[in-house]
This record gives structure tokens, sequence and C-alpha cells, in this order.
């Protein structure tokens, strides 16, 4: 069987709804709110029914959004 490799969310490059839910402190329901309503803005990788969050992209599509 193949071991886990143990990488922290910081260096992840894409994090799951949970993961970015506990990340940036935002709720999982405002996160999904915020990534279908943004599914063009280039942070959202979709796979399936599994939806992935580019978390540098992120963190700037969160910075322009508190700079508003």
């Amino acid at each position: 069987m193949a071991e886990e490799i143990g990488i922290s969310v910081k260096d992840k490059f894409c994090l799951t709804i949970e993961e970015a839910s506990r990340y940036f402190g935002i709720g999982e329901k405002k996160l999904r709110r915020l990534v279908n309503s943004n599914l063009d803005a280039g942070f959202v990788i979709q796979n399936g029914v599994k939806i992935l969050i580019k978390r540098q992209r992120f963190e700037q599509f969160l910075d322009k959004l508190s700079s508003i």
C-alpha cells in the first residue's frame, strides 16, 4: 500500500472546500457560494463534482475583494 505524504495546507497548490474553509476561516457554505458565483475567476478547478481551489489565486481574489 502506498504511504500518505503529509503536505502542509500552506504548501499545497490546490485545496478542497474543507481545507480552504479551515485555512481561510470562511464557512464551507459561504465558500461554495463564492466558488459558484466566480467560476470564471481563475481559482476554481472542477473535476466532475469535486471542486478544488487554487490557493494562491484565491488569496489574490480575496485581496481584491477586501480592497474594494
